[in-house]
């Protein structure tokens, strides 16, 4: 590896980058690793982390309207945006010197500069114009939000990059979008006072996710006075006195402070030099991989958002580790991206993990659905008006849990435990052999013993008629 600068060279310094060249570090690679922005990456600086914080403070205010029925009396609250802010920007900056810190504990070397690609073998520093030479070059660049539809007046709207600084909290904000972003975003900013309005192209939120709490999550952002138009779109946004008038389709109109655009994420592939090196893009521009993540060029490999397989901070950590041990470590791995647990942090929360009900009807020939609704323990005193539901789809003719999804409190923190369970092939009369721990929401999981609906898929008889169970039982 001498003939190289560096036996490693990563672009990107997120979730996915920097575990990939810490590890490969710790396997005695010469690592160095270029950063534009902040190291750390969308999680940590604009994702989830900052989105996490700004969930538990919208929530502070339906723990406030809890306490009274404790018998807890507060003075009236109010909310300070500019504070919030402070803070969140605080702890990101933390963050982001830990990662920083741990790099160079591992021995990497840190450039802060855009890197782009010259050819199999070289990458160029844009902040001096430096050629670096590496055996291998890993691309972990993330993904950016996409501003469509392309409107007129579209430079006016902000993305989930901005929405974390605003100098003031908007009293009225319009949504575009009707995915993962879109609707904690919608969710945060009703309970911290804003008025919310959301329009998608779509009948429903959360397309991908199970029917059940699509709905459930849908009824939540109601409650909470979001305002949803379904099948509807902007056509125009235009600068006003007061804000922005935006045009919408079907007519219809809004004046609002902040229009936020929410519509997905493509990979970050535009200006590396990709084309130079001649690597193959698919859809969106994603970096076309195998399953050990190289690309068509054999010193080039691909984790994380860029690649667009699972957009999930711990799904790009995972590439970057198994990248870094399949090359230096000598321990070839394919990562696996079927049940990854995952969460939408609205209020109500999303905890899933494993098939759909629909995408198990899909496949299975027979699949037994266990349903429940109730109102947890502390609704009975709070007086909310707040339901959890959960739901396990089943193979009815192997019995083994092929999906478990949960709406309402703490539904992350149940899927993550529930992922274990569904990763192992855990089967039903498991779950039902586990002894509850009561007084919990997720006692529910492992009591739930009547099959509440049975789905049998048409078999075809021996001379082609139609013959078999059918339909719903």
């Amino acid at each position: 590896m001498a003939a190289y600068d560096v036996d490693l060279f990563v672009i990107g310094a997120g979730s996915g980058g920097v575990r990939a060249a810490r590890v490969a570090a710790s396997h005695g690679a010469k690592v160095m690793i270029a950063e534009e922005f902040r190291v750390g990456g969308t999680c940590v600086i604009r994702g989830c982390v900052p989105k996490k914080l700004m969930v538990y403070a919208s929530r502070f205010k339906d723990h406030f309207e809890d306490a009274a029925g404790f018998g807890w009396a507060l003075a009236r609250p109010s909310f300070d945006w500019p504070k919030l802010v402070a803070a969140k920007e605080k702890e990101i900056s933390r963050l982001s010197g830990i990662y920083r810190s741990n790099l160079e504990k591992a021995g990497v070397t840190i450039e802060d500069s855009r890197a782009e690609i010259e050819d199999a073998h070289t990458v160029r520093l844009l902040a001096d114009g430096r050629k670096v030479s590496a055996k291998f070059i890993l691309i972990s660049t993330g993904a950016v939000p996409v501003l469509e539809p392309d409107i007129p007046g579209r430079e006016y709207a902000i993305t989930s990059n901005e929405i974390f600084d605003l100098a003031s909290l908007p009293k009225r904000l319009l949504i575009v979008g009707g995915g993962y972003i879109a609707v904690e975003f919608a969710s945060i900013f009703t309970r911290l006072g804003t008025d919310v309005s959301l329009v998608a192209r779509g009948e429903n939120i959360l397309r991908g996710f199970d029917d059940d709490l699509r709905c459930g999550v849908r009824d939540g952002l109601i409650r909470a006075g979001v305002k949803l138009n379904f099948g509807v779109l902007p056509t125009r946004i235009e600068k006003s006195p007061a804000g922005y008038h935006v045009s919408l389709t079907k007519g219809m109109s809004l004046d609002v402070d902040q229009v936020m655009i929410a519509t997905g994420r493509y990979p970050n592939t535009n200006g590396l030099g990709l084309e130079k090196a001649g690597v193959a893009c698919g859809e969106f521009g994603a970096v076309k991989v195998d399953a050990l993540s190289k690309t068509n060029i054999d010193s080039i490999y691909a984790v994380g958002d860029v690649t667009n397989r699972v957009q999930l901070t711990p799904v790009a950590i995972r590439e970057g580790h198994a990248f870094a041990d399949t090359v230096f470590g000598d321990k070839p791995e394919a990562v696996a991206h079927s049940n990854i647990p995952t969460a939408v942090f609205s209020t109500p929360e999303i905890g899933t993990v494993g098939l759909t009900e629909t995408e198990a009807r899909a496949i299975f020939d027979c699949i037994d659905i266990y349903m429940a609704n109730f109102r947890p323990l502390k609704a009975t005193l709070s007086g909310r008006a707040e339901k959890i539901m959960m739901k396990i789809v089943v193979d009815g003719l192997t019995d083994r849990v092929l999906g478990v999804h949960i709406l309402g409190e703490d539904a992350a923190e149940m899927a993550q435990l529930l992922g274990i369970a569904v990763k192992m092939g855990a089967s039903k009369a498991d779950f039902d052999a586990t002894m509850a721990l009561h007084p919990t929401s997720a006692e529910e999981l492992v009591t739930m013993r009547t099959r509440t609906a049975r789905f049998e898929r048409e078999i075809p008889g021996p001379e082609g008629l139609d013959s078999g169970p059918l339909g719903e039982k």
